[in-house]
């Protein structure tokens, strides 16, 4: 029964990635039609930003009164309906005013699943967890790419995407008995839910290693979507790559996402998750420099396949050395911080390359890489100097 529940999370995680990665593939062909300038991206990006801050920093709340499984139906069935009705606007506005619950939505199904798998499942389950959030951010440029060439171009695939999520809102739906029946054994026992304790913003400014942890989350989080988002229009404006084709070369990345989760899950009995994160960073630098230096679309994908593949280990192992290091009573409170700081990571980060892009170039893209990358490693340094042995 756990399994199968297992399985139900995994699906629902599927509807996590979907959204994340349709704006920056169809990118190149929004502000075409609109005709409006390439940095306007950053509006849809901070709004939904903005909305995964305040659902990541409140769902502590909300799961404890509600439960994961409410939470999670409610928010997959709210992105299914915002990403339908991206596909049929017309108006800038409106696609800003829609990427607000596309953000509500995903804060708050990030930190329960986290939290629920973290506490409940081995080391590897969450990096599977992971690996499926892989997979539904790489069907999302798949989709576009195929649109793209058709009448509907961009919105056929955002109502494709919106399709599928629709189909996992409805599994995941009917997969209340499996909520209510499963009990959890350790050593032949029931192991009793936890009751988690929700922290004021205050108290988790407090906790030892509790900045520089949210940091790397930041650094981590802000590579991904900054090389996710973006490098459908460097390859276009700076390598004149096609639209659809740049849009494969976008899938490449989040297949290497998915792989570099799945790999992480297959090593996790052997090695520590901290290990897993140290080699998944030692692999990023490799990667942007191959960026930095490519020149060629392929060699540009073989680097945005391998940074994607190291760096995606980083955020759910983060996530699960989390109840270690803090404790199961506060994790989720703890986890749902990370999850909101790293928003505004999120939110800063692709918007301010935007403003860059359009003032100096598109060519600086590697090197924004560079500096988010530095981040990660400063903060990484930080918290593992104070960490215990």
């Amino acid at each position: 029964m756990a399994t199968l529940l297992l399985i139900v999370i995994y699906i629902g995680y599927i509807g996590l990635g979907t959204p994340d990665s349709i704006l920056g593939t169809a990118w190149p062909e929004i502000y075409s039609e609109f005709n409006i300038p390439i940095s306007w991206a950053s509006f849809i990006t901070v709004l939904s930003t903005m909305g995964t801050f305040f659902s990541s920093l409140f769902s502590p709340r909300l799961l404890n009164k509600y439960g994961v499984y409410k939470v999670t139906v409610i928010s997959t069935a709210m992105t299914a309906a915002a990403l339908f009705l991206y596909s049929v606007s017309n108006n800038f506005i409106v696609l800003c005013l829609l990427s607000i619950p596309l953000g509500l939505g995903g804060g708050a199904i990030d930190t329960g699943l986290n939290n629920y798998t973290a506490v409940h499942y081995k080391a590897m389950h969450i990096n599977f967890l992971h690996c499926f959030y892989g997979i539904g951010v790489a069907l999302s440029p798949y989709f576009i790419s195929y649109a793209i060439k058709g009448a509907e171009g961009w919105r056929g695939g955002y109502r494709i995407v919106s399709i599928i999520q629709i189909a996992i809102t409805i599994v995941v739906a009917l997969s209340l008995p499996l909520w209510k029946r499963v009990k959890f054994v350790n050593n032949g026992e029931v192991v009793a839910e936890i009751q988690q304790k929700t922290l004021t913003v205050r108290e988790m400014a407090k906790l030892p290693k509790m900045l520089p942890m949210c940091l790397i989350f930041v650094g981590s989080c802000s590579v991904e979507f900054v090389c996710g988002g973006w490098s459908s229009t460097y390859l276009v404006e700076h390598m004149d790559l096609t639209s659809d084709k740049a849009a494969l070369c976008v899938m490449v990345y989040y297949v290497g996402l998915a792989l570099g989760r799945m790999t992480a899950g297959l090593i996790s009995s052997k090695i520590s998750g901290w290990r897993v994160i140290f080699l998944g960073q030692s692999l990023v630098l490799i990667a942007l420099t191959i960026i930095a230096i490519a020149p060629n679309p392929l060699v540009m994908t073989i680097g945005m396949f391998l940074c994607s593949f190291g760096n995606g280990p980083l955020w759910p192992n983060l996530m699960y050395v989390t109840p270690k290091m803090f404790g199961v009573e506060i994790s989720q409170s703890v986890m749902g911080a990370e999850g909101a700081v790293a928003t505004i990571g999120l939110m800063i980060a692709p918007a301010l390359f935007g403003q860059l892009a359009e003032l100096v170039g598109v060519h600086i893209f590697p090197y924004y890489l560079f500096g988010l990358y530095l981040l990660m490693i400063a903060a990484t340094v930080a918290v593992h100097s104070k960490r215990k042995a």
